[in-house]
């Protein structure tokens, strides 16, 4: 497997595993008795449960932006390398 390969499986993996904590996130809420909204505008919680949803979703964000960031990484590090050639 060339790098460049590599690179694109690891930001492959990196967007499946935010879809599956997104999914696992909203299927919390889904269970609880009000299915909150996603709205970033929607005024500040008011429950502990709005804010803890809140937590999960910006803690899966952070996720997210940290293996979305490696990836890059790693991609610009392939390129580079193919240009070195």
């Amino acid at each position: 497997m060339d790098a460049a390969s590599a690179a694109k499986d690891r930001v492959d993996r990196a967007l499946a595993l935010l879809e599956r904590r997104l999914l696992e996130l909203k299927g919390r809420a889904a269970g609880s008795s009000r299915v909150p909204d996603d709205d970033l505008f929607a005024p500040e919680p008011s429950t502990e449960t709005d804010r803890a949803r809140i937590h999960d979703l910006e803690a899966a964000g952070r996720d997210a932006a940290e293996a979305l960031s490696r990836a890059a990484d790693a991609i610009r590090a392939s390129l580079s390398e193919q240009e070195a050639r």
